[in-house]
């Protein structure tokens, strides 16, 4: 037996590929010094692996633009907030979705309660889709801002972002999609799906460690600077620098974050290629993620599938063949989620995320507040049988004890 069966990778996966770990621990001891700052070899070496990491990155995502646009943050709630508040005025309009975090959804409702800006609530069917007709019925001459979530962490449905981006750019706002629950489990080619400002997190699905994140930007869109000070370069200048990525960053960056991420690229892209060395980085990561979203989809399929015979247990989300990510969430009987999320925990040594998961908006329409939202399961690339084995043990022993 193990110690803990985790299905908590919607949060943050566990546990990181070997070469991440070795490679954060050995830059760390070697080079994890300010990069950019200094002209001595460590400062060189530093920033090169910086500089290799937004390439990398910009690759990954299906960016052709100046990788310099590949703008580092502490996570993507940080990301996301430099984007709203960098791009919204007063008298403008933005447009959301019930689907989003907190990261998206209190930015908003601070805006439009404080600073001039009104904000459209865009629904989604029972299952947790949007329809891209809904955000072009939505679409107003002054809509500068248009934000989506790519799959909910609650529900686990997978947007179809090309439709959305196609609608988005009959407009002049400005599409930002929200990766945090696909980079690193889908395939994303930015420039195919339209994408104006893509905001990932290193911590989820791209094996990084947290604190790091970041967001990239597409030609031709602005952003203004949430946050100014010091970034190694032009520090003669009273403002901070319009060029990217300075324009968004400012202070000391996460290296050790941005290694773990460098380390990260390279152990999808090793994979991809197999015995076929010669794919470049962009091909053998889509061939990575085709492995690792296949494996997750086996399990999060296994699983929907055995709650759903198990008396007592309410499955949320997409049903049969619709497009989804391994995010499931359940409930048991009228059993508060946090009580069930303990009972799972202290009697199977399940890591399970019970509550409202920082997306209140989507449990009002799924009718979960009252339970204090659900029970969420989100297996990932290293889950095997004997966890699969131990969440259906659980909840099936749980919700036969809760109906005898």
């Amino acid at each position: 037996m193990k110690d803990n069966y985790y299905f908590d990778n919607a949060a943050t996966t566990w546990p990181k590929p070997e070469p991440v770990y070795a490679f954060m621990d050995a830059f760390c001891r070697g080079h994890a010094v300010n990069p950019g700052r200094a002209g001595h070899q460590m400062a060189v070496d530093a920033e090169a692996m910086v500089t290799e990491t937004r390439h990398l990155l910009a690759k990954f995502f299906g960016f052709s633009g100046n990788p310099h646009r590949v703008c580092f943050s502490l996570n993507a709630t940080d990301s996301l907030n430099t984007v709203i508040y960098g791009l919204v005025s007063p008298g403008d309009h933005m447009i959301i979705t019930c689907l989003e975090h907190n990261s998206v959804i209190r930015p908003a409702n601070h805006l439009e309660r404080d600073g001039d800006v009104s904000v459209t609530r865009i629904g989604a069917d029972g299952q947790g889709y949007i329809d891209p007709d809904d955000i072009r019925a939505a679409l107003q001459p002054n809509t500068k801002l248009v934000v989506i979530n790519h799959a909910s962490n609650v529900l686990g449905s997978l947007q179809d972002i090309a439709a959305v981006g196609r609608v988005v750019a009959e407009s002049e706002a400005v599409f930002v999609v929200d990766t945090c629950q696909t980079a690193g489990v889908v395939p994303i080619d930015m420039e195919a799906l339209g994408i104006d400002v893509l905001v990932f997190t290193g911590h989820k699905g791209l094996f990084g460690p947290m604190g790091i994140g970041g967001m990239i930007v597409r030609d031709g869109v602005e952003i203004r600077p949430t946050r100014v000070g010091g970034t190694g370069v032009d520090s003669i200048s009273p403002f901070q620098p319009d060029d990217y990525p300075f324009r968004l960053e400012a202070g000391t960056p996460s290296v050790p974050g941005i290694a773990g991420l460098n380390a990260a690229q390279k152990w999808f892209a090793e994979m991809g290629r197999g015995e076929d060395k010669s794919l470049d980085h962009a091909r053998a990561c889509r061939r990575a993620l085709e492995n690792v979203y296949a494996s997750e989809l086996n399990h999060i399929n296994e699983l929907a599938d055995a709650f759903r015979a198990i008396d007592g247990v309410k499955v949320y989300g997409p049903g049969g063949n619709a497009p989804r990510v391994a995010t499931l969430s359940i409930n048991i009987d009228a059993r508060p989620a946090d009580q069930i999320g303990a009972m799972l925990d202290a009697d199977f040594e399940l890591c399970v995320r019970p509550g409202l998961h920082c997306a209140p908006l989507i449990h009002v329409e799924q009718g979960t507040v009252e339970q204090n939202g659900a029970v969420r399961f989100s297996p990932g690339y290293f889950t095997d049988g004997e966890d699969i084995a131990r969440a259906i043990e659980g909840v099936s022993t749980l919700a036969a004890a809760i109906n005898r």
